[in-house]
């Protein structure tokens, strides 16, 4: 890879983290710590979202009972390898993220208030799933990064996860990601991906 910038993260980080990166459909029996998820998150907080407000909420599915659970909400093409991967990551977000303005940006007391009411409800549905959607991501490459491998998925009924995993009805499902280490023997051959010039522009 020619690199022009002088601090590019070597080839090898690279690929680990995206060229050479695939999405697990099948896992492995071995499975992740709680410490793995605390460090995973401990990452991921750092990524920038809108006014540093972070509305992203993830719950971490790992036990039989609550698996099965979720199993339930899932298409039949999603079941079997969520039941295999030893955690499945509900990407969601709060609903009242911008309640919490005061402790992420205290230099913005207008946080509140400008995201606040009915009126602004539609508004703040949309940045809270447009960031939750950037912190999802960045989960899926801080996971790549300390050695897990990821399976994003859509393919759900929300309102069954949101029901049985969000009772107070102020978090909202975005997506589903199973976390674990791909049974390597499992997976698909490469996608083609759009070349440059089909999906960018220089203007």
């Amino acid at each position: 890879m020619n690199a022009t910038a002088p601090d590019a993260l070597a080839d090898q980080v690279l690929e680990r983290l995206f060229t050479g990166a695939r999405t697990a459909n099948r896992f492995v029996r071995r499975p992740v710590p709680d410490r793995l998820l605390r460090e995973l998150y401990d990452l991921v907080k750092f990524g920038p979202t809108a006014s540093n407000l972070c509305p992203a909420r993830f719950t971490f599915v790992r036990g039989r009972v609550a698996k099965e659970r979720l199993l339930r909400a899932l298409e039949p093409g999603n079941v079997e390898r969520t039941r295999e991967a030893p955690v499945t990551v509900i990407v969601g977000w709060d609903e009242d993220f911008h309640l919490r303005a005061p402790d992420l940006f205290p230099g913005r007391p207008d946080l509140v208030a400008r995201h606040a009411g009915d009126e602004r409800k539609d508004i703040r549905r949309e940045v809270a799933f447009r960031n939750s959607s950037l912190q999802g991501a960045y989960m899926i490459i801080a996971a790549r990064a300390l050695g897990l491998d990821c399976g994003p998925m859509s393919g759900f009924d929300p309102e069954v996860i949101e029901r049985d995993f969000f009772p107070d009805r102020k978090t909202r499902v975005n997506f589903l990601c199973n976390l674990g280490f791909a049974d390597r023997a499992a997976q698909f051959p490469r996608l083609p991906r759009l070349p440059f010039e089909d999906a960018c522009a220089l203007v």
